[in-house]
């Protein structure tokens, strides 16, 4: 059956932090058509309507239909341990989330871990995610099924270390290379699921096990491979000595195969002139995580990179403080005024949704509204809370109507999560036959 959506519509037509604001497209009185987990059409809610007059209605009033909101870094293993105090990157390691992950041999737990955070990704507008897991297969298996059990376009793979972890947490080169290998062929391609090869940084892995991992990539070149990159200056000075042939950390990655199209390399706040150069002629992708680069005091991240490489933005859960990816946009707004940038509120929504899966190679299908696109929705509430509202009220155009929630929205402001054009149960409709 066909469903319309009736409410504000937002859509891109191109990216604004090259075309401006003029990127994006704005109906007031807008509706979203989608059939068989596809979008079919969208415009002016008249023309929708008499398109397709059989279809069931949903009237969402003046609340916002958007794309979905995808977040490209996650450790959903480290749910249970967000906004835990005061440590650094080597020392929120240490102290929180390797004896967090090492819970996760037990399967059970990792259930219902990954349900917990898919559950509290969902209610906060968050359609899409890559995800870092753990050593334990159990852990990949665990995020992938309860992913599939909810529709959901996704990404994970095994994080694999085999020093500089304690016991417990460490692999092998070889088995790195088998089990991923084993989980890749498992689980990549089923239904809306992809495996991301995944070093979890070069401090953690030998060059034995880097190059395992990129023989797996090389071999796999549809897949993504994720990993870390630059995100402290101590973690940088760790890296120097660990590799004293390197000419810089991102040349840990490209000396074993895991700089290419494909890579997505989290934080990459401190780059070297030559690291930029690189990345850029390979393609690569940047994920940008200001909550957790903020919180764990890592440094404030370049948007003007986004006007010549792919950047995508990520909560980077639980380094990050915040499940939302309104708070994670308000805190990219933040990093980026500390640096000079005011950015528009149409490049921080681009970057939530369209930049985030251009990042993930996926922007054919996900990321925006428009016809063939998968119905990934998030419905937002542009008066959810009365500080919202008497700011909104105000408001002469979108932007102004919109800034308030990403500043200060939360999962109130999440009125409905649709997954692949159905509904997701998150608020009350006014549904019409």
């Amino acid at each position: 059956m066909t469903d319309i959506l009736l409410g504000q519509v937002l859509s891109f037509d191109a990216d604004p932090f090259a075309k401006g604001p003029e990127a994006a497209r704005h109906e007031a009185t807008g509706a979203v058509a989608i059939e068989a987990g596809k979008i079919l059409a969208h415009g002016p809610a008249a023309r929708i309507r008499a398109q397709f007059p059989q279809a069931r209605v949903t009237d969402y009033g003046t609340c916002l239909i958007s794309a979905g909101f995808i977040d490209a870094h996650v450790h959903y293993p480290q749910t249970a341990i967000i906004a835990s105090w005061g440590k650094r990157l080597i020392d929120w390691l240490n102290t929180y989330t390797f004896p967090e992950e090492m819970r996760f041999a037990d399967p059970a737990y990792a259930e219902t871990i990954a349900n917990r955070y898919l559950d509290l990704a969902l209610a906060h507008g968050t359609t899409s995610m890559c995800s870092y897991t753990t050593i334990h297969p159990a852990s990949v298996d665990a995020f992938f099924a309860a992913a599939r059990a909810r529709g959901l376009r996704a990404w994970a793979g095994k994080t694999c270390m085999d020093r500089n972890a304690p016991e417990g947490l460490r692999d092998t080169a070889q088995s790195a290379y088998d089990d991923s290998k084993a989980l890749l062929h498992k689980w990549n391609g089923v239904d809306r699921l992809a495996y991301v090869i995944t070093p979890r940084f070069s401090p953690t892995s030998t060059p034995e096990q880097l190059s395992a991992l990129g023989a797996l990539w090389g071999e796999n070149p549809e897949c993504l491979m994720q990993t870390h990159l630059s995100e402290q200056l101590d973690e940088i000075a760790w890296v120097r000595d660990l590799f004293p042939q390197a000419r810089d950390y991102l040349d840990t990655y490209e000396a074993h195969g895991l700089l290419g199209a494909g890579g997505l390399y989290g934080h990459a706040i401190h780059l070297t002139p030559r690291e930029r150069d690189r990345l850029r002629e390979r393609d690569a992708s940047l994920i940008h995580c200001p909550t957790s680069n903020t919180f764990i005091g890592s440094g404030l991240f370049d948007m003007s990179l986004a006007h010549t490489m792919r950047v995508g933005l990520a909560t980077d859960t639980g380094g990050g403080s915040s499940f939302s990816m309104l708070r994670t946009m308000a805190a990219a707004y933040e990093v980026a005024q500390l640096r000079g940038t005011a950015l528009h509120p149409s490049q921080l929504w681009w970057l939530a949704t369209q930049g985030s899966a251009r990042a993930l190679r996926a922007d054919t299908k996900i990321g925006n509204i428009a016809k063939g696109m998968e119905a990934d929705l998030t419905i937002i509430d542009l008066a959810s809370t009365p500080a919202i509202a008497q700011a909104s009220a105000r408001a002469q155009d979108i932007w102004q109507g919109l800034f308030p929630t990403i500043m200060l929205g939360d999962d109130r402001a999440i009125r409905a999560t649709w997954i692949a054009g159905k509904n997701t149960a998150r608020g009350a409709e006014r549904t019409k036959p």
